[in-house]
């Protein structure tokens, strides 16, 4: 087991069964040798650092080596849990060296350029709208000789978010397996090219693990909060907040023009849940129909049968099943996942992740 403590000028190794802590530099020479070092490792742990790891595991996997990218929270509570206080670059190392005995995190799955590519245009893509929204709120209350000039900010703004919306549908045409992917996510209610986009460039992991840990890697799994005889509400939490955002506005476009995902929401809704429960559970089953369509290569039909279930005593509250409404026509999205209504569009703009608990 191998620990390296990640900062932007220095890479300090903790491998299982040394002593002493080494240092390499974190550029490429750096990186190559110490590759060369561990070559071998059962598994090399890495702590996120805000992209400075991103060399450090790329140069790994190049080489064959299993890596583990984990949260350094977690690194910071198992530290904290086995009495180590002190908090040094030699000492990350070794508590991440631990970790990994301990913990055996999972390795993560191979991500090649493209993909890596496609990430950044995607979070790019972000990056303009949340600048274009700015822009636009400052531009309310801007006087006249400053209106001008943001217009001309939201102008060079617009241009560049289009550059950006050719450039990702490049990428995704470059490769054939998500070429492959967005082709079906498109063929499901809700899923625009945006939100294809988000979903196979930030959630690889769709189609390739289980329902139950997907919903708990979107953060939309209720998490329990019990203790004793006392039961405690439900709440989402953690997550990728980023895919959650794109999951939440497809689902409400979902809840129109899907009549599975119509029925499942309304029987919650005439159930006596909250609208945001509601839109949440929905969530959690939209993204594991996804799942399934993804893993079995098949594009999206809607189910005959859209009665949804919903727990049984709720049904014996109401007094029996209530009546599923027709579902409404689907309308498009715009540019940011939002709903357009009809002679209107919308700027792309990005809902603010769920609040979580």
């Amino acid at each position: 087991m191998v620990g390296i403590d990640v900062s932007k000028a220095h890479l300090d190794v903790a491998i299982e069964g040394k002593a002493a802590v080494v240092r390499f530099d974190n550029d490429a020479a750096g990186c190559a040798a110490l590759a060369a070092a561990v070559i071998g490792a059962e598994l090399v742990v890495v702590e996120a650092t805000g992209g400075y790891e991103m060399a450090i595991v790329r140069t790994l996997m190049a080489a064959g080596i299993a890596v583990a990218v984990v949260n350094p929270r977690q690194i910071r509570d198992f530290a904290r849990a086995s009495g180590r206080l002190a908090k040094t670059d030699q000492v990350d190392a070794r508590v991440i060296r631990h970790f990994a005995r301990a913990m055996r995190p999972a390795q993560i799955p191979h991500i090649d350029d493209g993909r890596i590519a496609l990430a950044a245009l995607v979070t790019r893509r972000r990056q303009l709208v949340d600048m274009a929204v700015a822009e636009k709120n400052r531009l309310e209350h801007a006087p006249q000789a400053v209106a001008v000039l943001i217009a001309e900010t939201l102008a060079a703004l617009k241009a560049q978010l289009a550059r950006v919306d050719a450039a990702i549908a490049l990428a995704i045409d470059a490769e054939p397996d998500m070429t492959a992917r967005r082709d079906l996510l498109l063929t499901i209610p809700g899923i625009g090219e945006v939100g294809a986009a988000v979903l196979i460039a930030e959630l690889p992991e769709l189609g390739a693990i289980d329902d139950k840990k997907l919903a708990a890697l979107v953060g939309v799994a209720p998490m329990a909060h019990d203790s004793g005889t006392w039961r405690g509400q439900r709440h989402i939490a953690g997550g990728r907040a980023t895919v959650r955002c794109a999951l939440y506005m497809a689902t409400l476009s979902a809840i129109r023009c899907s009549p599975a995902i119509k029925a499942f929401y309304t029987r919650l809704r005439d159930a006596g849940k909250p609208p945001k429960v509601a839109i949440v559970a929905a969530m959690r089953k939209f993204i594991i129909m996804i799942n399934t369509i993804l893993k079995r290569s098949t594009p999206w039909n809607e189910p005959n049968n859209t009665v949804a279930e919903v727990p049984r005593r709720s049904l014996e509250r109401r007094g029996g099943n209530p009546p599923v409404r027709q579902a409404a026509p689907c309308r498009p999205l715009g540019k940011g996942g939002r709903i357009a209504e009809p002679g209107r569009s919308f700027p792309g703009e990005r809902l603010p992740a769920l609040q979580s608990r």
